[in-house]
């Protein structure tokens, strides 16, 4: 029982906060100035700095689009094959049986 009293003492001091908490929301409600976006993003959007990070985020986008095009077609292939050789039907002819 003594393990589950642990337990128990860890998970109220997870649920309160800490009292320098309320200090920390209190200085950055108090200073906004320090929360704004930063130059590249707040300043001019068609500055060089701002469109060559456009392109790093366009480039982004298109290899986290293309790694997931060749994970859906993986489980297309998977589904495919799967069907087929439930329904009985053989399996493509590797290059080893047509020599």
């Amino acid at each position: 029982m003594a393990g589950a009293s642990r337990f128990a003492l860890a998970n109220q001091r997870l649920r309160k906060p800490p009292p320098y908490a309320a200090a920390a929301v209190l200085l950055a409600v108090l200073q906004p100035a320090s929360l704004l976006a930063c130059a590249t993003c707040y300043g001019a959007s068609d500055s060089p700095m701002a469109q060559g990070m456009n392109w790093g985020i366009f480039t982004l986008l298109g290899v986290i689009l293309s790694v997931l095009t060749f994970i859906v077609a993986f489980f297309v292939h998977v589904g495919r094959t799967s069907a087929r050789l439930q329904t009985g039907e053989r399996a493509p002819m590797q290059l080893e049986e047509l020599s």
